[in-house]
């Protein structure tokens, strides 16, 4: 199998995944779960899958930009995916998936300058069009784009979630640049349950009322569906940005949106349906502009 059909197919399961994944993080923390209990436990239960790992895998050495990058992606993305499954409480998931649109960009521009990767004039079309979408499913809301959207809760802990775990890209990247594919995943898992459980103290998380109230066996079937999916889009995710640029990688991924906005409907009733998916056509066309165009 040549390897552009195997980035097709990473691709196309991170497509379906991650949205997957933020259906089942919307069922568990609007049934009372507090959301950065089910984000620590979703890395914690894969990071007990990669220790396992550890067994039977060699372990290079490995240098200071490992742990340097591990680190710092640690943080951003346990910071930035408890925000997420925040938002996802709170607000409607074929809204909260097309924002994550704008990851590009920041992708893109922080890209420029960590990995040198210069966007064209197609790129810098693309993401124009997606930004543009972006606005068309937006007009759904109570609110329309206005600066009144952008004060509710769940908008600004969706943008939070977005510039971290956009700027976690680019660390994922250079984790993978000074290790692998596999390496780099298992790093996100263990660093990312290690600071997702520092945040449970900074928040003053009661522990153990918490961890009775969620880890219950009517979650264990969602969380085990959570875990799997989540695992799939990070590994999938790793393995395109080893074989792509990140700003084209995160546009890429932004074919998401017609999923999650098919997967609101389809789960959770959500409403205006119809509008979203023209936007997120929008979306998909700048994507294909950065994809296909891209040199």
């Amino acid at each position: 199998m040549t390897g552009l059909a195997l980035v097709i197919i990473a691709v196309v399961l991170r497509v379906v995944s991650n949205p997957l994944a933020n259906v089942y993080q919307k069922q568990l923390t609007t049934k009372g779960n507090n959301p950065l209990i089910v984000n620590f436990l979703t890395y914690f239960l894969l990071s007990i899958f990669c220790c396992t790992l550890l067994y039977f895998i060699k372990i290079p050495s490995l240098g200071k930009d490992f742990w340097l990058y591990s680190i710092l992606g640690g943080i951003a993305g346990a910071v930035g995916n408890g925000f997420l499954v925040k938002a996802l409480q709170m607000g409607d998931l074929s809204v909260l998936g097309p924002i994550n649109s704008y990851k590009s960009v920041i992708g893109i521009i922080v890209g420029i300058f960590l990995l040198s990767e210069i966007p064209n004039i197609w790129g810098i079309t693309g993401i124009a069009l997606i930004i543009y979408g972006s606005y068309y499913v937006l007009d759904t809301t109570d609110e329309r784009f206005s600066w009144k959207l952008l004060k509710k809760p769940e908008i600004q802990f969706r943008i939070w979630a977005m510039i971290l775990t956009a700027i976690e890209a680019v660390f994922i990247k250079k984790v993978i640049l000074a290790s692998s594919t596999m390496l780099a995943f298992m790093s996100w898992c263990i660093f990312g349950a290690f600071f997702s459980f520092i945040v449970l103290f900074l928040y003053k998380i009661r522990l153990k009322t918490e961890f009775r109230r969620t880890l219950k066996p009517k979650n264990l079937k969602k969380f085990l569906l959570l875990i799997a999916c989540i695992g799939t889009a990070q590994f999938t995710t790793n393995y395109t940005f080893d074989h792509m640029a990140v700003g084209y990688a995160l546009s890429l991924f932004q074919l998401s949106i017609i999923v999650s906005v098919i997967f609101g409907y389809k789960f959770f009733q959500e409403k205006e349906i119809g509008k979203k998916i023209i936007g997120s056509i929008i979306m998909v066309v700048g994507s294909v502009l950065i994809i296909l165009l891209k040199n």
